[in-house]
């Protein structure tokens, strides 16, 4: 704040005024009540403009959008859809009733009269006629094969009766495994050539009857180019089965000219329709360019494989279901498209409409609505233009009349804000309160900030002095937690060297804990002259109880050990004794080994600890999977099983909790097995203290400045054999 004269520049009188300053300049509003006749004609003329648009959008846009790209699409798409399906469904059935006509002639042959057949004949072209092709290589002769023929020439009225009840229908078949086919149809001339001899043709080379051959079902095929005719069609064709051996491939076929054609001429006002099959090949379109053109059957190309995952959704959607319409994204533009399936054959018809023309109306209904915006602004600016000289004259006498009473009311508001800053002043360290006073009571929000100050600093007082008590308690207990170390220390081996008089052997270890205090803890000592015992030891949870509960564990393991019993009867004893009184069900893993020293026999067991590491006189630190048992106090009744080994002398054994393994970088990457023992093999020469100081070196290059979650035990033990004078026990 600066002070000029006796006003204060930036304090709340000055702001007091600037507020009324500044709403009456917002206050200049007010000119609408002069000039409130020009805002209803503005009013009136804005709603008519949004009107016009509105009724321009619904004329145009919801005129295309619903009766183009909605309702024909979808609804065109599926009648079109299941107009083609139809005839697919009458081929199946036609097919299906020649195959059951065929199968009961040849499974009861001696049911049935033998017919005459007769080769095509070129003077009955124009009459629907059954007719008997045999394959080259086929004997005319053979006596079985005329008898079959004679015998399925029973189905020729069926097959003429067929071949009638569908315009489209190009033929009625039975071919024969023999190579002979009888056909039904009204071409007889178009099985021959331009010389007048009959074209050769062998059904067993056809795809219809192969397909059908290896599926053994009744099969659809793709768009095929008629032998005789040279027109396309599709095939549907049945195999014939007798005791389970191929009898004969009955089939139709469906000239589809007609719906190539409708295809063709569908293409109009940017929309076509588009057939595929099931593997998303286009079989029909009005396109000769682009993904949706027709391309020969060995270079068609799947349309879910363009890149457009939109255009391959909708090829899924409409082989699978009806596709409503939708928009498509892709290289060519953008497109709506619908589908619809023609389940019976498996493939789909799909409507595709151009975006682009459903464009054109929006920007008929944009050049409609810029014609009516210059309009509406022409008014606007001509009536404004009234408006501001009576503004002018309603803001200079609103101001002086404002400015006035903000000056008044400003001095109110200041004084006793004055009073409390000067109060707020003579606090000090010997005086930290701040209290009402009558010159605050002013029954406005400054008696509001006054009392709130009040009570805050009310609160600042409480507060410093209970900062006061629990810096003392904090302190208190930092020194119990710190006395609690020392003692958690000092009941850990720590001479070091712990045997100096021993030469058979070199033991050193080390524990640091997470917290103040640890739940980890080792032990080593002697069971007598000849055997040493080694402990390890992890205990669940962190900080005083978990050394209270490891204190309790290495107490009674050092007991039993010291009554001369095995490690797994020291495991077992344990257990009982923690779990006869465990209430706060915490648990321990233990790796415990006694080691004979004159022979090198070690005798483990593993109550769900890490697996120890050992290396052999003359190669590398390796990892010793031992059988592991369950944890100490996880469950009464558990006997501990032990295992042994004998160490050469050389030998070296190390242990470890898992905040060895388990210490976490900052990235939140484990230092693992696979690091700790390549840092063990970094130090193979060095002593027990060496090679521990090396693993922890490793630990704490890669932990870096990540904190240390869990407490980090190791000890080292090196064999050296037994030491002169020693006595064989074993």
């Amino acid at each position: 704040m600066r002070r000029f004269k006796n006003w204060v520049i930036g304090g709340i009188e000055n702001k007091v005024f600037n507020l009324i300053l500044i709403t009456v300049l917002l206050l200049t509003g007010a000119y609408m009540a002069v000039s409130l006749h020009h805002s209803n004609m503005l009013s009136s003329l804005s709603a008519q403009s949004s009107q016009r648009q509105e009724e321009a959008i619904e004329e145009i846009t919801g005129s295309v959008m619903d009766s183009v790209v909605a309702d024909s699409m979808n609804r065109s798409t599926r009648l079109e859809a299941r107009i083609a399906d139809e005839l697919f469904k009458g081929l199946k059935t036609r097919v299906e009733m020649l195959e059951r006509y065929t199968r009961q002639l040849l499974c009861h042959p001696e049911d049935y009269p033998r017919m005459e057949y007769s080769a095509p004949d070129p003077a009955l072209n124009g009459l629907v006629k059954a007719q008997t092709i045999l394959a080259d290589g086929v004997d005319p002769e053979d006596a079985a094969l005329c008898d079959k023929l004679s015998l399925l020439s029973n189905m020729s009225d069926m097959m003429e009766a067929l071949f009638g009840a569908s315009e489209e229908t190009n033929s009625c078949f039975v071919a024969l495994p023999e190579g002979a086919f009888l056909v039904t149809d009204d071409r007889s001339a178009t099985k021959f050539d331009g010389t007048g001899a009959q074209v050769s043709y062998d059904p067993r080379t056809r795809p219809w009857y192969k397909q059908a051959v290896r599926k053994g079902e009744l099969i659809f095929t793709d768009v095929e180019v008629d032998a005789f005719t040279g027109d396309i069609g599709v095939v549907c064709a049945m195999p014939v089965y007798v005791d389970g051996e191929l009898a004969a491939v009955v089939g139709t076929d469906l000239f589809l000219t007609s719906m190539q054609n409708s295809v063709q001429s569908s293409e109009e006002n940017g929309g076509f329709l588009v057939v595929v099959n099931s593997q998303g090949h286009v079989v029909f379109s009005p396109k000769s360019a682009g993904d949706f053109r027709v391309l020969p059957r060995g270079e068609a190309k799947d349309l879910r494989a363009l890149g457009s995952e939109d255009l391959a959704g909708v090829v899924n959607d409409s082989l699978q279901d009806a596709c409503q319409a939708r928009l498509v994204k892709m290289k060519d533009g953008e497109f709506y498209m619908a589908g619809f399936p023609m389940e019976t054959v498996g493939w789909a018809l799909l409507s595709v409409f151009d975006k682009e023309m459903a464009g054109k109306p929006a920007a008929m209904l944009k050049a409609s609505y810029e014609t009516i915006q210059q309009e509406t602004s022409a008014t606007y600016l001509e009536k404004m233009g009234h408006s501001r000289t009576t503004a002018t004259v309603l803001v200079v006498a609103v101001a002086v009349l404002m400015l006035a009473g903000a000056l008044i009311l400003g001095k109110r508001i200041v004084r006793p804000l004055n009073t409390i800053t000067h109060r707020i002043a003579e606090l000090s360290e010997t005086n930290l309160e701040f209290k009402m006073e009558d010159a605050y009571r002013t029954g406005d929000e400054i008696q509001v900030l006054a009392e709130s100050f009040a009570a805050l600093s009310h609160k600042t007082v409480e507060y410093v002095e209970r900062v006061k008590t629990v810096t003392a308690e904090k302190e208190r207990i930092g020194a119990e937690l710190t006395l609690a170390n020392q003692i958690q220390a000092a009941m850990l081996p720590h001479i070091v060297p712990a045997f100096p008089d021993r030469t058979d052997f070199d033991i050193f270890a080390s524990m640091d804990p997470a917290k103040e205090v640890g739940g980890d803890f080792y032990d080593y000592f002697l069971v007598d002259e000849d055997h040493l015992c080694m402990v390890m030891a992890d205990v669940s949870g962190k900080g005083v109880p978990a050394a209270l509960f490891m204190m309790a564990s290495k107490i009674m393991l050092q007991s039993f050990a010291m009554l001369g019993q095995s490690p797994s009867e020291i495991l077992t004893h344990t257990n009982e004794a923690i779990c006869s009184n465990n209430e706060a069900q915490m648990f321990v893993t233990v790796w415990l080994g006694i080691l004979e020293l004159s022979t090198g026999r070690l005798v483990a067991a593993n109550a769900g600890h890490e697996y120890p590491v050992i290396k052999r006189p003359g190669g590398d630190f390796e990892v010793f999977k031992d059988r592991h048992g369950f944890v100490i106090g996880g469950m009464e009744g558990i006997r501990y099983k032990q295992y042994e080994m004998t160490l050469e002398p050389g030998c070296r054994l190390f242990l470890y909790t898992d905040g060895v393994t388990e210490a976490t970088d900052e990235n939140n990457q484990l230092f693992g097995m696979e690091r700790m023992v390549d840092a063990l093999n970094g130090a193979l020469g060095g002593s027990p203290q060496a090679i521990l100081s090396s693993v922890r070196r490793a630990v704490d290059r890669f932990v870096g400045s990540a904190p240390q979650f869990d407490d980090l035990t190791m000890l080292g033990m090196e064999y050296k054999g037994p030491q002169a004078g020693s006595t064989d026990k074993a």
